[in-house]
């Protein structure tokens, strides 16, 4: 058998590395690159709780416990460790002193305040997210996977409507079963298969050349801006003296091809700012990188793991929005399982069916040549 996973973030490479596992023939055809896109440029926070009280519990769970079981499995390194994390309230306009709870790190500013801690070791962690994703593609190729660079076009039916493979730049490509999982760009397959629609929203990020201390934790932050709007910084200190910083959010269309997607005009500049008033240290060192990327997200807020409905040997993994990389693991052991087993036993994806939704129509599908 034979699985063509149109996409190579996250997702994608841990749907090759479980295929890979059970001995089945995985092949990753991706346009730009492995991990090019939000599975390089997130935050790479990892929860075991916080998806509790909804559909996504489960999954969540699951896929924490498979970071750590990876992390001793494969003899690769991306930064996995576990981390405390803590709630800061921040303003550049009033003192919020009362929301004082607990010491503040010595590198945030003197007015800022620790209100709860929102994680301990034993339910918050991190990875690099661009070498977990490599790390992923590198263990699946070494146990039969394979990579193909090249823009999918379209899905190859037979008489009957079942996937017989896919179009790569106008050639067909043979293959038994397809997983499209290419993010917020997934959209593209709603002109191929009936797929509920799948958006992208865009996130800004930068990655400083600062190591706070003492002992790293993750922080999120709630900051009043001098302007009196309310932001929500996100910060992940790194093992390798980096620390990234995330929270700035806009609606700018999707770009076709992820190798076009670039930051606002101003938004680099203006998160930056933003993270001078709470941390100004960490505000004025050096920026490594300045980058956006398109987090994928569908209607409902759940994602979209499972088959194809009305199309045999289709399959989605999309649309996990600020989780793509906390849930990718549990999502390709899960299609790994539906795809050899015909169903999953490790997590219920009965609330991820795609059927759940309406199909988009392939003449609304819009993208930015």
């Amino acid at each position: 058998m034979r699985v063509l996973i149109c996409g190579g973030g996250v997702i994608g490479a841990a749907c090759a590395y479980f295929l890979a596992e059970r001995g089945i023939e995985a092949m990753v055809i991706e346009r730009t690159g492995i991990a090019n896109a939000a599975s390089g440029k997130s935050g790479g926070f990892l929860a075991l709780d916080w998806c509790d009280g909804s559909a996504a519990e489960p999954l969540a769970r699951r896929s924490f416990a498979l970071h750590a079981e990876l992390a001793d499995r494969i003899d690769d390194d991306w930064g996995y460790r576990r981390i405390d994390t803590i709630g800061v309230v921040a303003s550049a306009r009033r003192d919020v002193g009362f929301y004082r709870k607990l010491p503040a790190p010595g590198w945030l500013a003197e007015g800022a305040a620790v209100h709860a801690r929102l994680g301990t070791a034993e339910t918050t962690a991190q990875v690099a997210p661009a070498a977990f994703t490599g790390a992923l593609m590198r263990a699946a190729i070494a146990r039969g996977a394979r990579l193909m660079m090249g823009t999918v076009t379209g899905v190859a039916r037979d008489a009957d409507g079942a996937v017989r493979g896919v179009m790569v730049d106008g050639q067909e490509v043979a293959g038994d079963a397809v997983v499209i999982a290419m993010g917020p760009w997934s959209v593209m397959a709603s002109r191929w298969l009936p797929l509920p629609a799948v958006y992208g929203l865009k996130g800004h990020s930068l990655v400083f050349r600062y190591a706070p201390a003492p002992a790293p934790c993750a922080l999120f932050v709630e900051l009043e801006t001098e302007a009196g709007t309310l932001a929500s910084p996100e910060v992940f200190p790194r093992p390798d003296g980096t620390t990234y910083v995330c929270g700035l959010s806009s609606k700018a269309p999707l770009p076709v091809d992820p190798a076009a997607v670039a930051p606002d005009d101003d938004g680099s500049a203006r998160l930056r700012a933003m993270t001078a008033q709470f941390a100004p240290d960490l505000g004025g060192a050096d920026v490594l990188s300045a980058q956006a990327c398109y987090r994928p997200v569908v209607e409902d807020g759940l994602p979209l793991i499972g088959a194809v409905p009305g199309v045999a040997g289709a399959y989605v993994a999309t649309g996990h929005s600020v989780w793509g990389m906390l849930n990718g693991p549990a999502t390709g052991e899960a299609i790994a399982a539906l795809i050899a087993d015909g169903e999953s036993r490790a997590v219920d994806l009965s609330p991820f069916d795609p059927a759940r939704l309406p199909a988009l129509d392939a003449g609304e599908v819009q993208v930015v040549t």
